[in-house]
């Protein structure tokens, strides 16, 4: 599984010494809005540099995205670190470095190729059917329409798990912004197909939840080297394993499989409570069973997930997620 990482980083200044960075950069510096300037002169580099000027506090912030700054090659903390290093150094001279900056925000994603955009939009729709899960409640984003993703934020882990039809966000991005550019609408062309999966680490304390490092380089050195078992975590939590059927072969799968009466009958129950409730959680609070662990495992055996297909829907079958996020997985 190949994982691209955002990194964000802040530093605040007091009033001179920020005015000192500002006034410094600001012929290549574009204002956006809210007194807030944007820097991309390292774009090319995988560094958009931002200065934000609020009343009571002045900060700077950079963002990393490792795969430009890596050259698409798979994520190598230690070089990252030392090109990122690098990049700090000649960019703001021997005034600041690296430690000087602290560690808000990850974003780890996933590019899940399912071949199609009416696959896309299968799996998007079924995902939806979910709806919430323990730990997480739904989020809305403006910039997700409800037909292409299905998001939910942590109650109050500072997680945010995001899951949407790639090619769709940025047609609506293209529209939006009426931007008329070769490279981009190249980019829009090669993300047909592609379902990207997002886990976001929002805040400081959740980022201290997987390290006890305070420099910020080794906190990145850990986050970055444990980012696919971070990643996976989440996900897990949130979709749950097996093909995704019709509601008709799911119970006719379970009926064939399973030879405990009683947790084939707990099962064939989750299966028509999940769309009855509109939400797996509710639907495995409805089922009043303690061990309801043993039972998800149960549908994972069997390669069956409990969220079933609408019947209103044209496809009968969706293979797992996790078969295209393990290619030694053959799944059913």
């Amino acid at each position: 599984m190949y994982l691209n990482c955002v990194i964000e980083l802040s530093m605040v200044l007091d009033n001179e010494k920020f005015h000192k960075l500002l006034t410094r950069v600001c012929n290549q510096a574009e204002y956006l809005n809210d007194n807030k300037y944007i820097d991309q002169t390292l774009s090319s580099k995988g560094i958009v540099v931002t200065y934000q000027e609020k009343q009571y506090k002045k900060k700077v912030q950079i963002t990393i995205n490792s795969s430009v700054m890596l050259d698409g090659g798979n994520l190598d903390s230690g070089k990252l670190i030392h090109k990122l290093e690098r990049c700090v150094h000649d960019y703001f001279g021997s005034k600041y470095n690296l430690k000087d900056f602290n560690l808000k925000k990850m974003i780890l994603m996933a590019d899940i190729d399912v071949s199609s955009r009416e696959k896309v939009s299968a799996y998007i729709k079924v995902l939806q059917r979910i709806g919430k899960v323990k730990g997480f409640s739904p989020l809305n984003y403006d910039c997700l329409d409800d037909g292409i993703g299905f998001c939910l934020d942590g109650n109050s882990n500072g997680i945010q798990f995001l899951i949407y039809d790639l090619m769709g966000l940025l047609t609506s991005q293209h529209r939006k912004t009426g931007t008329n550019h070769k490279k981009l609408k190249s980019i829009i062309k090669k993300s047909e197909g592609l379902l990207r999966a997002e886990v976001r680490l929002t805040q400081p304390k959740t980022v201290r939840d997987y390290t006890d490092e305070r420099d910020t380089s080794k906190q990145l050195a850990v986050l970055l080297k444990n980012s696919q078992e971070m990643f996976l975590a989440t996900f897990v939590r949130v979709v749950p394993f097996g093909a995704f059927h019709k509601k008709d072969t799911a119970i006719e799968i379970i009926q064939r499989e399973v030879k405990d009466m009683t947790l084939r009958r707990r099962m064939l129950r989750l299966v028509a409570l999940v769309p009855e409730k509109k939400s797996l959680l509710l639907a495995q609070k409805a089922l009043n069973y303690r061990r309801i662990d043993d039972v998800m495992e149960s549908f994972a055996k069997i390669n069956v997930s409990p969220i079933t297909i609408s019947k209103r829907h044209d496809v009968k079958h969706l293979k797992s997620l996790y078969s295209y996020l393990d290619s030694n997985n053959d799944d059913k």
